[in-house]
């Protein structure tokens, strides 16, 4: 992933010592080395130490923002002392930046409080927010209300905030491709493009009959085939599979990265059932795989709201995320159940797999035609869940978002499989129904429930329902 970009905003108020601003461009030099996070800053020389105070300080430092606004992902509001709240108001109103903004404030030492180590950040925060909020300005908070930048707690909320900027970055300049149409006896995955857009998700569209096309028409020989056929291989076993639903495979996946990369598209929804089996002759689960382990998330059944919740759990970790069906009850054990798919989901999840048929599909379409389902197991470990859906009737998008565990309870079954354990799971699955959510959610082995419930509801403005238990 590219790296992130911050802006740094320092405050500063005339009656407070200006040493200690230049101690805290120290701090946060220091905190951006360690997260490895570049820095869009007004040199020290600039204005007091690089601080913004007065009106022309302001101007100033929103000219430096303008010239590097389509690089800045966030601002770190950095409070050496009180600061001024109009300096800082002033200088994000300037600089025309529309990013998420974490706002942090140095505390004091009430044991040792001297004139010249005064800094009264705890009130100057108070302050700072109600002008950020009267400039209608969406900021985040840090966990204590002061917080020193070499503490482990700010730390934490360092690393979510630039989860958060990832997320609302990547979300609002999106570009998804519908790969087909839905299936349809699949009402469930319907969705307003209209909804999406007024977000920046921009939703692509291809017929499947253009790529089948393409792909039939395309030698063996083809050394983007042979390329791509060698690189299947390479990403999982294919012991027992025949070479030639290989071939069929490669020459589809060509044809289709092709579209994608003209497209400019980061997230696909394909038609996964029943066309391709029909007409090509295998199943797409394990190009979906790969794409999804490059961090180009890719959802079944032309999910295209799902295909956005996998791609904001990629955003907000790092890693791949995968399209699962709350699929069965385990047991009596209500907190608990199965995650399932037919097999799609990034090799990165799990320890062992292998290529084989779809199990389901091929009761009606044949075995034969069902070649590339994963089939592998994750192992117990933390995980979250999201989800997104347009609900047009009301005009809105709502999301839901959580963490879990994935256990290693028995389970004797096929397919890409988890058994999950979410504490207070009957309210949350009375939630989704009562809303009308898909029956599809994304989940990512990691923790980021809290960064998916801060971009979406604070930054991007949508529905949230952040379920803890």
């Amino acid at each position: 992933m590219k790296k992130t970009t911050l802006a740094v905003l320092y405050g500063n108020r005339d009656f407070f010592p200006d040493a200690l601003v230049l101690e805290a461009r120290k701090d946060i030099e220091d905190l951006f080395k360690e997260f490895d996070v570049e820095m869009v800053v007004l040199p020290k020389e600039a204005t007091k130490n690089g601080s913004v105070e007065t009106w022309a300080h302001s101007k100033e430092c929103a000219e430096l923002f303008k010239k590097h606004r389509e690089e800045i992902d966030g601002v770190l509001v950095c409070m050496p002392n009180f600061s001024d709240e109009k300096g800082i108001a002033d200088t994000l109103k300037l600089s025309g930046l529309n990013v998420p903004i974490l706002v942090q404030a140095y505390p004091d030492d009430p044991v040792n409080l001297p004139l010249e180590r005064r800094r009264d950040g705890f009130c100057g925060k108070i302050s700072v927010c109600n002008n950020l909020r009267q400039y209608g300005y969406k900021y985040t908070l840090t966990t204590d209300h002061t917080s020193d930048p070499k503490c482990d707690q700010f730390k934490k909320d360092f690393a979510k905030f630039l989860g958060v900027c990832r997320v609302v970055k990547g979300l609002r300049n999106l570009r998804v491709g519908a790969v087909g149409a839905r299936p349809n006896a699949f009402n469930t995955v319907r969705f307003s493009e209209k909804l999406l857009q007024q977000y920046g998700i921009s939703v692509k569209t291809i017929d499947l009959s253009e790529l089948f096309g393409k792909a039939t028409r395309m030698s063996s020989d083809h050394k983007d085939v042979k390329t791509k056929l060698q690189e299947i291989k390479d990403y999982i076993p294919t012991t027992g599979i025949p070479e030639e639903p290989l071939l069929r495979m490669s020459k589809f996946a060509v044809v289709l990265n092709e579209w994608i990369k003209y497209q400019d598209i980061t997230a696909t929804a394909l038609q996964c059932w029943d066309s391709i089996q029909m007409n090509l002759g295998i199943n797409p689960c394990t190009l979906m795989s790969m794409m999804s382990n490059n961090l180009m998330p890719s959802a079944c059944e032309v999910d295209v709201t799902g295909a956005v919740s996998m791609y904001a759990l990629t955003l907000a970790t790092g890693k791949p995320a995968a399209l699962v069906d709350w699929n069965n009850n385990y047991a009596d054990e209500s907190d608990k159940c199965v995650f399932f798919h037919c097999g799609n989901w990034a090799k990165s999840f799990y320890p062992d797999f292998t290529m084989r048929n779809a199990e389901i599909l091929a009761t009606t379409l044949g075995e034969e035609n069902t070649y590339g389902a994963i089939n592998g197991r994750v192992p117990a470990g933390p995980m979250s869940f999201a989800r997104i859906t347009t609900d047009d009737n009301a005009g809105l998008i709502r999301t839901y978002m959580g963490d879990g565990q994935v256990t290693d309870d028995k389970l004797d079954t096929f397919g890409s499989r988890a058994v999950v354990n979410v504490p207070g799971l009957q309210k949350l699955l009375k939630h989704i129904c009562t809303y009308g959510f898909e029956h599809h959610a994304a989940f990512t082995n990691a923790v980021s429930a809290e960064i998916i419930n801060e971009a979406f509801g604070n930054y991007m403005g949508w529905e949230v329902y952040y379920h803890q238990g």
